[in-house]
């Protein structure tokens, strides 16, 4: 091999292993400067993660499919990571239970505003009736969201960046928001970020509490199943 370094840099970057390296390590530092300012909001990992490793990308030239080809494994464990959210639900199933009525009327109220109100807002700002599509499904987790998109016959590219801005938006404002609205009930502060920034914002909420991580936990999931059922109908309606 020759001594050249970019020809080292060359053999390395089409190795697998390194993009998933660089993902691990910058996400590892973006939580340790998260945790040593008290999860600050706008210390959120996922959020400098994101922008840290778009600007290495940047400057090395490398383009996405190859990253992806390394940090696809740490996509894989997206679906196990969902899954393990059954254990503090099935931990916390009484108090679950008990607020069974008031998280359906939630639910419903998060998921019709949510559709509507990007909706109605796109149609304000004449965005085209692709990217309107693309972007009805947002508040939900990006597997099901890229599939209503293309359901649709949208775009699910755009629907997948329009689901992690929200995401992150979402982890970001929840604690200052409430906190300024005064709720101190950790289930409503979980399950209204759950509802409105699905993983990501379900993340933010474990790190604030695990209640709220558990409620946040649940609206993630059936508000996939119920804006997989509402999108279509609110584009019958309201999408021309």
């Amino acid at each position: 091999m020759s001594d050249n370094p970019f020809s080292l840099w060359v053999y390395l970057s089409q190795s697998p292993l390194l993009w998933l390296t660089v993902t691990l390590l910058v996400y590892a530092i973006a939580d340790a400067v998260s945790l040593a300012t008290e999860r600050h909001p706008l210390a959120n990992p996922v959020l400098h993660s994101i922008w840290i490793v778009g600007a290495f990308l940047l400057m090395t030239g490398t383009s996405y499919p190859t990253y992806f080809a390394g940090a696809q494994f740490v996509h894989f464990l997206l679906g196990p990571a969902t899954v393990a959210l059954a254990v503090p639900l099935y931990e916390n199933r009484k108090r679950v239970a008990s607020a069974i009525l008031p998280m359906l009327v939630a639910l419903v109220a998060g998921s019709v505003t949510a559709i509507v109100s990007t909706v109605v807002l796109a149609r304000l700002f004449g965005l085209p009736r692709t990217v309107i599509l693309s972007l009805a499904p947002k508040s939900v987790t990006a597997g099901v969201a890229m599939g209503i998109s293309e359901s649709l016959h949208a775009d699910p590219s755009l629907t997948a960046v329009a689901v992690v801005l929200t995401g992150i938006m979402g982890a970001v404002t929840v604690t200052p928001l409430m906190n300024r609205v005064g709720i101190t009930d950790f289930r409503a502060r979980g399950f209204a970020v759950g509802v409105a920034a699905h993983g990501i914002g379900t993340a933010r909420a474990f790190q604030v509490d695990a209640v709220a991580g558990v409620f946040a936990g649940i609206a993630m999931s059936l508000n996939a199943l119920v804006t997989s059922l509402l999108v279509p109908l609110a584009v019958t309606l309201l999408v021309r």
